[in-house]
Formats: structure tokens, sequence, C-alpha cells
């Protein structure tokens, strides 16, 4: 009998060891029907292996997989409802478009006109209905992507899982897929399980994602609760831009710390993450260049107070990107501190070499023990 479950995916306590390498450590989550989830980390975390064992290419050393409530421990990948699209897309380059995507359907016994009704079906709502009888290598990279999804989506698949499927295109193209996938995604209703090592990929289209370090998953939650709410240092360093300052708690009140960096800085900022941090132990610190304002020093400077951190620098140099740039700032300790402006192009905007004073909110400075 079928379990009834609201989760398409669901990993239990997976662990997956190599000799003495522990390369997926106690793994547990699950993902509601319909979702577009990531997995989210730096290169050797064991993302794909992770992913590997969920097609079924490994099996776990400990742990329980279930899709759609069943466990498929043991289920070798061809007996599995999963499909996946690998970053190299592994299109037959002797078969056209139609013949790609009805490869599937024919291994399964489907008829002629079963694979007929389905595989133009599919190309419609991939908007490509008119290229069934073009050959891979007539396409550009965004119709290979499509096709990709399309010849896995034609099989019903319960789960999607997509090896970092855009890592092989340019910027510009791999902009305009993630809009494509995560449409793509709604448009079929089906579960995508996304690995990725680009922040912006995962933050853009998915509803969660797991950040993943060392084999664990660190946390998971919303792009915006990752982004604003990080729960571990390193997620708060490796989600967004930050500008990071380690150092050593002198006073610490009601859910705040003022903080001495190593360059001899002081700061105020909001306990984050588990552990309180006492007098003496050591933090790192981190602020988002959004969250600080850049101003040109004219008369008195600013002083620092109990809802604003306050310190005075030199603009060493600006990242031009249009009217949201960044301003390198070197503070007095000769630290760089990334900072976003707003230029018009009017004479009053920043430049290098200008005295300006950052200024943020101490609520806005991340600070985590250890």
């Amino acid at each position: 009998m079928q379990s009834i479950t609201e989760n398409d995916l669901e990993c239990i306590q997976i662990q997956k060891h190599f000799g003495s390498v522990r390369a997926v450590d106690n793994v547990s989550f699950e993902i509601p029907k319909g979702s577009f989830f990531s997995i989210l980390g730096p290169s050797g975390c064991g993302k794909t292996t992770l992913m590997r064992m969920i097609a079924g290419f490994e099996q776990p050393s400990s742990g329980d997989i279930r899709i759609k409530g069943n466990s498929v421990i043991g289920t070798p990948p061809n007996r599995r409802n999963v499909k996946m699209v690998f970053q190299h897309l592994a299109l037959f380059p002797m078969m056209n478009v139609y013949e790609n995507i009805a490869y599937g359907l024919r291994c399964a016994g489907a008829s002629k006109d079963v694979i007929r009704t389905k595989v133009h079906d599919v190309l419609e709502r991939i908007s490509l209905p008119d290229v069934a009888n073009r050959e891979i290598t007539q396409l550009s990279g965004g119709q290979k992507q499509r096709i990709a999804i399309a010849r896995c989506m034609v099989l019903d698949p319960d789960v999607l899982l997509l090896d970092e499927p855009l890592g092989a295109l340019d910027l510009k193209l791999r902009e305009a897929m993630k809009i494509e996938l995560k449409l793509l995604q709604h448009q079929f209703d089906t579960t995508f399980v996304y690995i990725t090592h680009d922040q912006s990929e995962a933050l853009v289209m998915s509803d969660n994602v797991a950040i993943m370090n060392e084999g664990k998953f660190v946390q998971i939650g919303t792009p915006q609760e990752l982004y604003h709410n990080p729960t571990a240092a390193f997620v708060a360093g490796f989600v967004g831009d930050t500008n990071r300052w380690a150092g050593r708690v002198i006073r610490a009140e009601n859910g705040t710390v003022e903080v001495e960096t190593e360059a001899g800085l002081t700061m105020r900022g909001s306990v984050r993450g588990s552990g309180a941090p006492g007098v003496g132990d050591t933090v790192s610190a981190f602020v988002r260049p959004e969250f600080i304002t850049a101003e040109k020093t004219t008369g008195q400077p600013k002083v620092a107070d109990q809802t604003h951190n306050v310190i005075s620098g030199k603009i060493d140099s600006i990242l031009f990107n249009g009217a949201n740039s960044r301003a390198l700032v070197r503070d007095r300790a000769g630290e760089l501190i990334e900072a976003d402006v707003v230029l018009t192009g009017g004479t009053q905007d920043l430049k290098p070499k200008d005295d300006v004073t950052l200024s943020w909110s101490c609520e806005q400075t991340m600070s985590f023990k250890g």
C-alpha cells in the first residue's frame, strides 16, 4: 500500500562514508509537493553525493530516503520516479529534438500515439512547439536546457534533480535561465531539487534553500530568512555580500555586544545564532554593504551611539555598476569596508580619495560567537 504524505521527498539522517571521509553527515530534510528546493554550498561540501543518493546512483551508509512516503533504499535508479538534469545536459547529438524527448518513453514501451501526444504536449509547455525536427546542434544554449528538462518531464517524475545545470552557460544566458527555470517549475508543478554553489541562482529561484558545508546542513530556510536571519557565521558569510570583522567582546547586555576588532575598531552589534557571547569571548561580526550609509565628511563628524555605528575613512575606489555602485572605503586601521552607494552623475557624487563617514544600525551588525 502506498503511503499518504504531503512530501514528495524526505531524507532521514542520511550518512555517506567513503573510507574515513564522511561526505554526507546526518542530513535530514523534507520537501513538500511542488516545491523548488535548492542545496547551496561550496565545492566539495557533499551536494553532489547527496543528490546521487536521491537518484539511486549511490547508496547511503545509513538513513532513509523516501519518495512520496515510500522508502527507496535499495531501489535502482530506473525504478525510482526521479529524473536528473546534468550540468552538461547529456542530450543525444545523433538524435533530433523529437527523438531525444521520446527516448525515455520508447524505453518504457509507450505506443507511438502516446509518444507523439506527450512529446508535442511537453514542447508546447516549454514554449518550443516548432523545434521537434531540429538537430540538437541547431539549438541555442537556452533551448538545449529546456529540451533537457522536457526529456525528463515527459516521463512525469515525482522529483526532478538538477545538478548545476546552468554552470556551462555564459552570464547573460544564465541570468535569463534562472527566471526560465522558475517559470517551468510552476508550469509543471513538479518538485525541483537544485544543487549549486552559486548563491544568486538559489536565492532567485527557490522556495527554500539548504546551506550545506562539510557534509552537514547548516541551515534550511527561505531565501529571505537565510539572508536576513542567518543562524550561523558560515551562513552569514556565504549568503550575500558582507563585511566581516573578527574581534572580542568588551561589553555584553540584553542581546547586544560591543566588540573590539583585531584592528582596534569598536562597534556594537546584535547577537545572532546559538550561545550568547560574554565579555572576553571571540566573535565574528557581519554587516551587509547595502546597510551602510556613506557620506562625505563635512564639519563635525558623526559620533557613534547606542543605535548606530560610525567609522571614518577614505574612498579607495568605486566599483561602478550604474546607479547602484559600491564604494571601497579604507578605514583608519587600513582595512577595506564595502558600502553600496547611489550615483546620479551629479557633482555631489562620491569619488575616490573623498573623506567619508560610514554609519549603520547596530541591529544590522550580526554578531556570532566563535
